[in-house]
């Protein structure tokens, strides 16, 4: 049987000001498998609110793609691209949030202990130790 394809025809913008390759490989790897496109935007491709405004910038990534991903060092900017884009963005960290590795540890911890082994409790991350 063939694989479901649900994000076919669907692009998602990888704003990556922090390089990870974990994220990068994962998120490109991930959207293939699913259908879609991840367009890759280094630190050499964008510079987020020097010379484009984050409004701007959040508008054009909007019109093109249909998700916007950004690992980037302030939160603010997620923020303001959150605030701009009519499409979702995806916060792959921040310097106050990293839902992505909160969520993958947290299949980790699912998938060694169980899931009715995590009933009740709690999960933190404590912040990113490679600034």
């Amino acid at each position: 049987t063939t694989a479901p394809r649900p994000l076919t025809g669907k692009s998602v913008a990888m704003i990556f000001q922090k390089r990870s390759t974990r994220t990068r490989v994962s998120t490109e790897t991930g959207m293939s498998l699913l259908g879609g496109h991840g367009l890759f935007l280094g630190p050499s491709d964008i510079q987020l609110g020097v010379n484009e405004s984050m409004r701007d910038t959040a508008c054009v990534l909007s019109r093109f793609n249909s998700i916007i991903l950004a690992r980037v060092y302030s939160h603010d900017d997620i923020t303001e691209l959150s605030k701009h884009a009519t499409v979702p963005v995806i916060n792959a960290l921040s310097d106050l949030h990293h839902p992505l590795q909160t969520l993958a540890d947290l299949m980790a911890l699912e998938d060694h202990f169980g899931v009715e082994n995590m009933k009740g409790k709690t999960l933190a991350w404590v912040g990113d130790g490679n600034k």
